[in-house]
């Protein structure tokens, strides 16, 4: 197979996982007998535990110098933690599981794009082109998960996520064996050395934060403007597709731009978009709104993948695990934490502040090309 493919099989088997476990996993934990507080505090368990556990393993991996064994490691302790969510008993032992499967996981994604970064230099193939796969299984995986919980119940989730961990690290282990730097110097403060890598951090921070309203919050507003759940889940297919589309066709623009051009882009998209989505729930604005995820999310995605695949070897797990937990896992966190009380107070106008984290951006943007 050639090493494209691998990859492409890589991203689509780890993010198959995530495409079913994310709608389902609260109702997997209800089925349990948790409450929605109890349920609360086991998703946001796994959430600290990446944001920790994701940077370490970066780190280990670096100093190893073996980042694909890791990987094969860690997608395959993940398969066997994420079974615990079937066979678990109780809030303690749910939240023992949440906290093991989120350790193991982390560093899944962030380690697999700092192979594919490694091997697209080596081998001149298109990065964005085989991150499609992830995108595109994604969607498809969650649509298939909500057909497995119709046919045999909503544990079945548990065994569908199994599976494509399992499939996820037998495709890192056929990953062609790549040069790598061994015992990176400078620990955790690497990568701070690159002015770039400073800056892409509190743009990703930003950018991607500005979309916590709408995953938390977009479907609620749309269903109380009156949209059926069918248009709201068109709505959703069609920012995905948008995003597909500019990894698979957008290498010129991502030449061309480079990785200033590429965030000034999704800056400015997430100004328009959020701006359009605070005003209006008018379909056809709504439905040229969400065209612009292709820019707010697979933009701002391409730009960090410049900058990170610009860093040495030596500190490229490093890097990406800490882009991965401080400049998007982070901020998406809490700001999702602080968008349950923002669409309460304003509703739909919420956006605006979204909007405005995008403005906040652009300046941001604008400063990377000094060094981009």
């Amino acid at each position: 197979m050639p090493v494209p493919s691998r990859f492409a099989l890589l991203f689509a088997a780890q993010f198959a996982a995530l495409g079913v476990l994310m709608p389902f996993l609260p109702a997997v934990l209800k089925s349990h007998g948790l409450d929605a507080r109890q349920i609360a505090l086991v998703l946001a368990t796994g959430s600290a535990v990446r944001l920790l556990a994701a940077p370490a393993v970066g780190r280990g991996a670096d100093g190893f110098g073996d980042a694909r064994t890791i990987l094969v490691l860690a997608a395959a302790c993940a398969t066997a933690t994420v079974t615990g969510f079937a066979w678990a008993g109780g809030f303690a032992a749910l939240l023992l599981v949440a906290a093991l499967h989120a350790m193991v996981n982390a560093p899944v994604i962030p380690l697999t794009d700092a192979l594919c970064l490694s091997a697209s230099r080596e081998r001149g193939f298109d990065y964005g082109r085989v991150r499609s796969a992830g995108s595109l299984a994604f969607i498809l995986a969650a649509v298939a998960a909500g057909q497995a919980v119709e046919w045999l119940g909503i544990t079945s989730i548990v065994w569908l996520a199994a599976l494509c961990l399992g499939l996820t690290a037998l495709s890192a282990r056929g990953l062609p064996s790549l040069r790598g730097a061994r015992g990176g110097r400078g620990g955790f403060r690497a990568p701070f050395a690159s002015a770039a890598f400073r800056r892409i951090l509190p743009l990703s921070a930003l950018i991607q934060g500005s979309h916590a309203l709408y995953y938390g919050f977009g479907t609620l507003h749309w269903q109380a403007a009156g949209l059926s759940p069918g248009v709201i889940g068109l709505l959703w297919a069609e920012g995905v597709v948008a995003e597909v589309a500019l990894f698979l066709w957008g290498r010129p623009l991502v030449e061309r731009l480079g990785a200033p051009g590429l965030a000034l882009l999704a800056a400015g998209a997430g100004v328009l978009r959020w701006g359009v989505m605070a005003e209006t729930t008018w379909l056809p604005a709504l439905a040229a709104a969400q065209l612009l995820h292709a820019l707010t999310f697979g933009a701002q995605h391409l730009a960090a993948m410049r900058v990170l695949g610009g860093l040495p070897p030596a500190q490229a797990a490093t890097a990406q695990t800490l882009h991965a937990s401080l400049g998007v896992g982070l901020a998406s966190g809490l700001l999702t934490f602080a968008s349950g009380p923002l669409y309460a107070a304003l509703g739909g106008a919420g956006f605006w502040a979204m909007a405005g984290l995008c403005a906040l951006a652009l300046p941001l943007a604008w400063r990377l090309r000094r060094v981009g």
